[in-house]
């Protein structure tokens, strides 16, 4: 065993030099962040009039449970024919950190597989070993060794290192989590455009605060139902009688067949056919989703693996059936029991009872339908390599057939404007 700790320790040493030579500095790069790709104000779904059950916290995201930093860095150049190496590129980065970028304090954490044709690195030692250390990403299918390799860099240069993870300041590994969505047919996926500064850049840029959706992060090239896709969350607030717990969801969603396509009960896959994408070797449903999610509630990884596959059940709320071909993988962790990773010989943590676990299950399906519709809302009509044109769902178009299902809430008119002098 010891024998086996100095060897990871020494891989893990080998990685951070292997990323330092490819890029000795962190520079800063343009990111999108927490604030909206464009000038105009984001549009989600409850804009648009679409009804969802439960009480959202106060932005409706990841982050509304305390201390969940989410950043990202949204690379879009190059248009025309797909040359490997060149472009078009439509990729990114999203990074997340549980309890910000400043903690090195582990969190309880689990993982579900609805269908398993993806990756998500570090889930081993998570389901053996019961925390996640440090920051996750998500990025696509070519970028996963990049992205990990250089959150393992970020951390020696920072010294940002999870203290679980460390036998002495200059001896320690790290497993990062990253999991994957493929962004192809619109990037060039095997041109390798994700690099060590963009895993920086999103690092850098985590925070706090409302999280863009749609085209950014590791979700800029996905496709989802048919439409475009790609980043989204959502979340849902207990009351106090059940606890007052926070839920927050973030998906990356490149998944789904297009008739499929279910929003707030409503098949709108039925009503609603985007243009085929005409590419030969992508049939229809294949692609990936991934979903991340965070609660304050105290729950211990054998409850935080029962969260996580609830989201399957909002994952099938919108019409996700868990094809053969996606890769369809689930992370939940509490942000609860602060310490508990490092105590020593023992520790004393707090659980939910099993009893009482049945609204936090039940938020977590209603964040997870929120998200997927919230990426499917926000995302822009993206044209990528070889001028492959992927529409954005029409929001006039999907507010129709909600309202013809009597499933709008429609906006309160406004009062009347007092004739002057009267």
């Amino acid at each position: 065993m010891k024998l086996r700790n100095v060897l990871l320790c020494w891989t893990a040493l080998f990685s951070i030099v292997a990323v330092a030579q490819q890029q000795k500095a962190p520079a800063p790069v343009p990111v999108q962040a927490a604030a909206a790709p464009s000038a105009e104000k984001p549009v989600r779904a409850r804009d648009l009039g679409i009804p969802f059950d439960g009480a959202p916290g106060p932005l409706n995201a990841i982050t509304d449970v305390k201390g969940v930093e989410v950043g990202f860095t949204t690379l879009v150049e190059g248009d025309g024919p797909l040359v490997t190496g060149k472009g078009p590129v439509r990729t990114g980065v999203t990074v997340i950190f549980p309890r910000g970028k400043t903690s090195t304090d582990s969190v309880m954490a689990s993982t579900a597989i609805l269908n398993g044709n993806g990756e998500m690195t570090g889930t081993n030692w998570i389901e053996e070993g019961g925390f996640m250390q440090g920051a996750m990403a998500i990025t696509n299918t070519h970028s996963v060794g990049v992205v990990r390799d250089s959150i393992i860099a970020w951390q020696g240069k920072t010294g940002y290192i999870p203290q679980a993870d460390m036998y002495t300041r200059e001896l320690w590994a790290s497993l990062p989590v990253v999991a994957e969505t493929a962004d192809v047919p619109l990037n060039d996926m095997n041109g390798f455009h994700v690099k060590p500064d963009h895993v920086f850049g999103a690092i850098n840029a985590a925070n706090t605060g409302a999280v863009a959706e749609g085209n950014v992060g590791g979700g800029t090239g996905m496709i989802c139902h048919g439409w475009k896709g790609g980043t989204g969350t959502a979340s849902r607030k207990l009351p106090d009688t059940l606890g007052g717990y926070t839920v927050g969801v973030l998906v990356q969603a490149n998944h789904g067949r297009a008739r499929n396509l279910t929003i707030a009960g409503v098949p709108v896959g039925k009503e609603l056919v985007p243009p085929p994408i005409k590419v030969e070797s992508k049939p229809e449903g294949s692609g990936s989703i991934i979903v991340v999610v965070a609660t304050d509630a105290p729950l211990l990884p054998h409850q935080l693996k029962r969260l996580a596959r609830r989201t399957m059940l909002g994952i099938g709320r919108t019409g996700g059936m868990g094809e053969n071909s996606s890769g369809d993988l689930m992370l939940a962790f509490s942000t609860a029991n602060p310490g508990a990773a490092e105590a020593k010989k023992t520790a004393t943590v707090q659980m939910i009872q099993n009893d009482d676990i049945n609204p936090l299950f039940e938020a977590t399906e209603e964040a997870t339908e929120e998200a997927i519709v919230n990426a499917l809302v926000a995302a822009k009509t993206m044209t990528g390599a070889n001028g492959i044109t992927v529409p954005a769902i029409p929001h006039d178009k999907l507010q129709q057939i909600m309202r013809k299902y009597n499933r709008l809430v429609e906006a309160a008119p406004k009062p009347a404007t007092p004739t002057p002098g009267k």
